[in-house]
């Protein structure tokens, strides 16, 4: 049987998550070419985790979404064909080969479970005043939360760039691999944390 590699180039069998939290989460099936869902789990509740992690990520950069609450960045033009979030994704991935010699969906994993939250702020109210509290965040929301953290992340340092996106979403991927503060989704992970730390 032949061996199916993403992109037609990149082995993702050996691929296995070091997180035990993330191992059901993060799904990396061997596929040709990640649009094989094309949106039909959208209506279910847990299948997104059937969905190889490259779409999820590329789906995320289909609209990263406003950074921030004063929607200082519109998100607005990444919307359109797939054929372009295609080509950013896979000119990262050839990026992120060239400069660590490695396979990049594993780097991609592993910056996944670098930049995935454990726990987070919930706020409830009691009466006429809102409390936080502490809440230990799911897995599936981990993953989530990682790939928009590193989606936003990329689109914002390419706003204004002379880099274009693709070796933005490189930059980033990389950072976050290598646990560095230089990472959007990095920096949000700890200011997260550290609030929650300070709600228990």
């Amino acid at each position: 049987m032949m061996n199916m590699k993403l992109f037609d180039r990149w082995d993702v069998e050996s691929i296995e998550p070091q997180d035990p939290g993330l191992k059901n989460e993060i799904n990396i099936e061997p596929m040709l070419a990640p649009k094989k869902s094309h949106g039909r789990h959208a209506g279910d509740r847990f299948s997104k985790n059937e969905i190889n992690i490259v779409e999820r990520l590329m789906n995320h950069l289909m609209g990263p979404g406003h950074r921030g609450k004063k929607h200082k960045i519109n998100s607005g033009r990444c919307g359109g064909n797939s054929s372009k979030i295609w080509n950013i994704m896979k000119d990262a991935l050839t990026i992120i080969e060239d400069k660590q010699d490695k396979n990049p969906v594993e780097i991609l994993v592993r910056a996944v479970e670098n930049t995935a939250l454990v726990e987070e702020v919930s706020s409830y109210q009691v009466g006429s005043i809102i409390k936080r509290k502490a809440v230990i965040t799911s897995p599936q929301r981990r993953v989530d939360l990682s790939l928009r953290h590193i989606a936003q992340g990329a689109y914002s340092n390419s706003v204004g760039s002379k880099k274009n996106m693709a070796q933005c979403l490189a930059d980033e991927i990389l950072a976050a691999y290598n646990d560095e503060r230089e990472s959007y989704a990095v920096r949000v992970k700890e200011r997260l944390e550290r609030e929650a730390r300070g709600a228990r």
